[in-house]
């Protein structure tokens, strides 16, 4: 299954949410949403900073994985940006592959 590393920046209105439900409670929440979807929670980490978490996990499919970014980022509780994470297999396979690239001015 494909991997993802979202990277979570809370609004003031998602923060207000955070402190009355707390951080165990979302992460449990997150936990069972990701799985509704025959998704894995493989790590949560709460951090300071422009990110105020960074969340692991593995998804069924990039579509399924875009639409609960999506579905997040309406809320207008907090921006996530997603990653999507490649093995070292997929690197090898992808190097194996030609491709015939110009940058600019050559």
């Amino acid at each position: 299954m494909p991997k993802y590393l979202a990277k979570v920046s809370y609004t003031a209105e998602g923060v207000r949410g955070l402190l009355k439900e707390g951080g165990t409670a979302r992460v449990a929440y997150l936990r069972s949403l990701v799985e509704s979807r025959g998704g894995k929670l493989e790590a949560f980490y709460w951090a300071f900073g422009e990110t105020d978490a960074y969340i692991l996990m593995e998804g069924t499919s990039n579509e399924s994985a875009a639409a609960l970014s999506l579905a997040v980022s309406a809320s207008g509780a907090m921006g996530v940006k997603t990653v999507v994470l490649l093995t070292p297999e997929e690197i090898d396979a992808a190097a194996q592959q030609a491709v015939s690239f110009r940058p600019p001015g050559a």
